[in-house]
């Protein structure tokens, strides 16, 4: 079985909303909405908005974090995350 191998984050953006701009290597950017996840623990903690604006992108880019319970791998924000086109950045 093929393994997927998908692109490590650089660089991650807290935007209005509770939504993250999320620059992959290579240059793509995707906007990932997180509000459906705060309907479950621990994510329901990403409510209070001084937590949600702390987020930074794990060492090797291997996902984003907030605390060591709380973080999401780059397979997640690159499959569910809203690709944007350069300049743009929508759903904000």
């Amino acid at each position: 079985m093929k393994k997927t191998i998908f692109p490590k984050v650089a660089a991650v953006t807290p935007l209005p909303g509770r939504k993250l701009l999320v620059r992959f290597v290579g240059g793509q950017n995707k906007v990932y909405d997180c509000r459906p996840l705060m309907e479950t623990a621990p994510f329901s903690a990403l409510q209070n908005e001084s937590l949600f604006r702390q987020v930074k992108v794990d060492v090797g880019g291997y996902g984003i974090s907030w605390s060591d319970r709380i973080d999401l791998s780059e397979s997640e924000l690159w499959v569910n995350g809203t690709l944007q086109t350069a300049g743009c950045v929508r759903g904000t």
